[in-house]
């Protein structure tokens, strides 16, 4: 679980792609790695992985084949700008909201608005997540919590507006349109739409 709290956007340091599998390395300032051990859980972008190896600052994680389908993991390189974040501690502060860091798909950048102190991303979403984004929800962009700005329903369009503190500490400010980022929606917003869908189905019959 985490909290969509970024702590920052580190390089991979290198790329291993193997059949149906890559390795990702990275190396991880030393608050990142108080207390990391092999097996434990680490965001990257979003997507909850496990730690396989710790070679001083370099740590590395296994991306299998569904994830390396479902995410934009299978896309990165070396040098590429990954977000990162620690799992989140019983107690600590949730700054954001819950974050499983299980990827629901992928939206693509359709338009950036920059202005001298704001910057607004436009998304297009996959048709399938549509119905579980709603302005001033939830959702997790590349592991960042963000609040949705604004909502187009029938073009599965959405909008968030970056702080600069944002833009500083995640990966979010180096994207361009065409770039494709890893999305997860609201957990307690897909259970109530599935819920109500539901219901409503068993109703009609």
């Amino acid at each position: 679980m985490y909290t969509g709290i970024v702590h920052g956007a580190y390089p991979l340091a290198s790329v291993v792609r193997k059949t149906g599998l890559h390795q990702l390395f990275i190396e991880l300032p030393p608050v990142l790695l108080e207390d990391l051990q092999i097996g434990a859980s680490v965001g990257l972008d979003g997507v909850c992985m496990t730690v396989t190896k710790i070679n001083g600052q370099r740590v590395s994680f296994d991306a299998m084949q569904e994830t390396l389908n479902l995410t934009t993991l299978g896309g990165l390189v070396g040098g590429d700008l990954v977000n990162v974040e620690r799992s989140a501690k019983q107690g600590a502060e949730i700054g954001g909201h819950n974050i499983s860091g299980h990827i629901d798909g992928c939206a693509e950048i359709i338009a950036i608005e920059q202005t001298e102190n704001n910057c607004s991303l436009h998304f297009r979403l996959p048709s399938q997540l549509s119905k579980y984004v709603f302005k001033k929800g939830f959702i997790g962009v590349n592991g960042c919590s963000l609040t949705v700005a604004d909502y187009q329903r029938n073009e599965a369009c959405f909008t968030v507006c970056l702080i600069p503190e944002t833009l500083r500490v995640t990966n979010l400010g180096a994207k361009q349109i065409g770039d494709r980022v890893n999305i997860e929606v609201d957990r307690q917003t897909q259970v109530i739409v599935d819920t109500v869908e539901r219901v409503l189905a068993e109703r009609e019959l």
